[in-house]
């Protein structure tokens, strides 16, 4: 065999076993990932204060992670109490909305041969509503894993702030390190591409967040004026569950429209579930485009499958990350393989050591990119 076949060979089997290994650690990565997310959000927060009031960088973390937990104390107090009041009233009257929920579930079954079909036969001792409670059960079972409970997850939750926390003091010397495991002559690509990708997670942020509280304040005064009971409660939950596009909307629509179902009928279930439709057409196409300066367009079906995927691979954390793992994803497919390989602009750079000249085809004139004396030619005709 060549020395060729042997190097590739033993460059197929190092690439499989670092594939491996980034596999049986892909949680722990996950976690440094949410860190990421959260020290991007600390910095914008002191990026701001150090930009308009002149506040030290470390100053301005500190602020950061004070106003984050002033702001989530005063929620917790003025709506932690309420919810924790609905919570346990919607609990106690879960048993006998249940009972109604399977009676409505009998009569249709037997005056519908295609809904006895749909819900399946039942044994003795069984109940349509049980089979459904133990479906859902099971599914979360496989869903939450072990190491989210706990001590570990206080352990995971304390890492991922600690590691945020640093990240946001010192981004450069994270991000220069980075950039120096790259070939020098693709290292202006790579911080491109940093930059690029801290713009991005950053617009997902701010739009998360803001998309979430406007779900969940829309959906609570809908269902007040729809008289639901636990209105509250069912905000919130609306509001929480948004981090999870599609099935957490599914959830959050159909959830208060069942509970509905068996006290206050089929039409007043109806009108619950056209309202989360409503909502969360509303937040969509009215409210996602004002409160985000700069969108993360993310194509439907890539973003379910994103949700898919990871749910199957990582569970519950796999759920949580999904939408920015993709955005990431899109940012990276799109700067090297689309731009880079695809569109032939290729990887590497001119130096930067004089003013980029465009000479006009007619006469002396020199026309001058403002951003001539900082960057490349590739780099401003990429920039357009």
């Amino acid at each position: 065999m060549s020395r060729s076949r042997y190097g590739l060979l033993a460059a197929a089997l190092s690439a499989t076993l670092l594939l491996l290994f980034l596999y049986s650690v892909a949680e722990v990565l996950l976690l440094l990932f949410i860190a990421v997310l959260f020290s991007l959000y600390l910095g914008a927060i002191s990026g701001a204060l150090e930009r308009h009031l002149r506040v030290p960088r470390p100053a301005g973390v500190a602020t950061a992670l004070l106003l984050t937990t002033l702001g989530l104390v005063g929620l917790g107090f003025l709506i932690v109490p309420p919810v924790a009041q609905q919570t346990h009233e919607l609990l106690q009257a879960l048993p006998a909305t249940l009972e109604q929920l399977e009676a409505r579930l009998l009569t249709l079954a037997r005056r519908s041969r295609i809904a006895a079909q749909l819900f399946g036969p039942l044994e003795e001792g069984e109940s349509y509503v049980g089979n459904i409670l133990q479906q859902i059960g099971s599914y979360f079972r496989n869903v939450v894993p072990y190491v989210f409970s706990g001590v570990q997850f206080l352990i995971h939750f304390v890492s991922v702030l600690v590691m945020g926390v640093y990240l946001a003091l010192r981004p450069t010397l994270y991000r220069d390190g980075l950039v120096q495991l790259a070939p020098p002559v693709h290292r202006e690509l790579v911080r491109d591409i940093l930059a690029d990708l801290g713009q991005t997670l950053r617009a997902w942020i701010v739009g998360q967040l803001l998309a979430m509280i406007s779900l969940g304040a829309l959906t609570w005064i809908g269902l007040e004026i729809l008289d639901v009971p636990y209105a509250l409660a069912f905000g919130v939950f609306t509001g929480a569950v948004a981090i999870v596009p599609f099935f957490g909307t599914l959830v959050s629509t159909i959830l208060p429209a069942l509970f509905v179902l068996g006290s206050g009928g089929a039409l007043h279930a109806l009108l619950v579930a056209e309202l989360g439709v409503v909502v969360h057409l509303v937040e969509a196409n009215v409210i996602a485009p004002l409160i985000m300066e700069r969108q993360v367009r993310l194509p439907p079906v890539l973003t379910m499958l994103s949700v898919l995927v990871m749910a199957h691979l990582l569970h519950l954390i796999g759920l949580l990350v999904a939408v920015p793992i993709l955005a990431t994803a899109m940012v990276l497919v799109r700067r090297i393989y689309v731009h880079r390989i695809l569109e032939g602009q290729g990887f590497r750079r001119t130096l930067r050591d004089r003013p980029v000249e465009l000479r006009l085809p007619t006469g002396d004139d020199v026309a001058v990119h403002p951003a001539g004396p900082e960057t490349s030619i590739p780099a401003v005709l990429e920039q357009g």
